[in-house]
């Protein structure tokens, strides 16, 4: 009898065992399902997702000028305003660039030809380019270019057009969903974060709210820096482009101070794209005098001009600065490489405010801990 029990009993441990087991099999293969799931679902709504971090952004960098104006009018009233300069300010900025983008591509094709001749022109002065030129074909192959760009780009003008509108008329669609999304979040502000903050005891919920808020104030100074930063770069540019004659000043400065906003190499980039237009204006005087004041301002810039602007509002160290907009950019391009620099500021105050955190509540459970041997 003894020895059924005992046999009773390690049946029945087996049994339990195998229970065990299979239970714990089940619950990996439930958790991998619930997460292929769950990225499935994160893939399938991927782009509304994106449009809700792009609204948390932009309510968060718009909070500082209705704070600004709050202090001054109404709430809703504060809010109306800066959303109608969200609004009109692009379209300010439409207006500007795109009948000289129009005209000045038409006359670039129109005179295509002309630059072509102009071209074999100097190069028959030239003994050595007529020599480079008779044995590479170079003003040949500049005149087919030019003839077949002419009515390449004339040919695929419709087809170009409504490309162009289409995309606009999409990337219009998506820019007011993303306001209509970060109007809701400005309009509760921090109230969205209240029902979790409640679940905290209230030192840490008191604690919290004053972390979140200085991670916001630190993403919309730097939003407010770059845009003095970006004005102060069209302002001047606008001045040198006026006092040399270029054609469009205006549009070219709106579009040196949009590109400003680029970390790291927007100003560059902006340069370049000028300095071409110069060729067609002015070379070589022109472009030798833009050349010179376009490196003297990132000079100027990098080193004065940024540092006193972004000082107060980020302080990163430039390497974190780099690795930040590297990867912004690798992740989501030119928007992303814009956000890397406001986020790797939020980032650090956040992680800097839980190694503090976690330091204190160490030293006050040291504090409280009895010493060895007394009862």
């Amino acid at each position: 009898m003894a020895g059924y029990m005992l046999k009773v009993k390690e049946k029945t441990k087996n049994h339990s065992e195998l229970y065990l087991g299979y239970r714990s099999i089940l619950r990996v293969v439930v958790t991998v399902l619930l997460s292929a799931l769950a990225l499935w679902l994160l893939y399938l709504l991927r782009q509304p997702i994106v449009y809700l971090i792009l609204a948390l952004f932009v309510a968060v960098f718009l909070s500082a000028p209705i704070g600004v104006l709050k202090r001054r009018m109404s709430e809703n009233f504060a809010i109306l305003t800066v959303y109608l300069g969200v609004i009109l300010i692009p379209l300010m900025i439409a207006l500007i660039m795109v009948p000289p983008l129009i005209n000045g591509g038409s006359d670039i094709v129109e005179e295509l030809p002309n630059y072509s001749n102009s071209l074999q022109k100097q190069v028959n002065e030239n003994n050595q380019l007529k020599k480079w030129d008779d044995d590479f074909g170079l003003t040949k192959k500049a005149e087919e270019f030019a003839s077949d760009a002419a009515g390449g780009l004339l040919s695929d003008a419709p087809g170009l057009l409504t490309s162009i509108g289409a995309g606009a008329a999409n990337l219009v669609l998506q820019v007011f969903v993303i306001l209509v999304f970060s109007l809701f979040m400005v309009k509760r502000g921090f109230r969205w974060i209240e029902p979790a903050l409640k679940l905290r005891p209230s030192h840490e919920a008191e604690r919290i709210e004053k972390t979140l808020r200085r991670m916001a104030n630190a993403m919309s100074n730097f939003v407010v820096g770059a845009f003095v930063q970006a004005l102060l770069a069209g302002t001047s540019a606008f001045i040198i482009l006026l006092i040399l004659g270029v054609p469009a000043p205006l549009a070219l400065a709106v579009l040196v101070a949009i590109l400003d906003l680029i970390p790291l190499v927007g100003a560059t980039i902006a340069g370049l794209i000028v300095a071409v237009v110069t060729l067609f204006s002015g070379f070589p005087l022109t472009t030798m005098v833009w050349g010179g004041y376009m490196i003297a301002y990132q000079q100027f810039e990098n080193y004065v001009l940024q540092p006193r602007i972004q000082a107060r509002a980020v302080q990163l160290d430039p390497f974190v600065v780099v690795v930040a907009v590297l990867f912004g950019g690798a992740l989501f391009g030119i928007v992303g490489a814009l956000l890397a620099i406001p986020t790797a500021a939020a980032l650090q105050i956040a992680v800097r405010e839980a190694i503090t955190w976690r330091q204190e509540n160490r030293q006050e459970a040291e504090l409280v801990e009895p010493e060895p041997g007394v009862i």
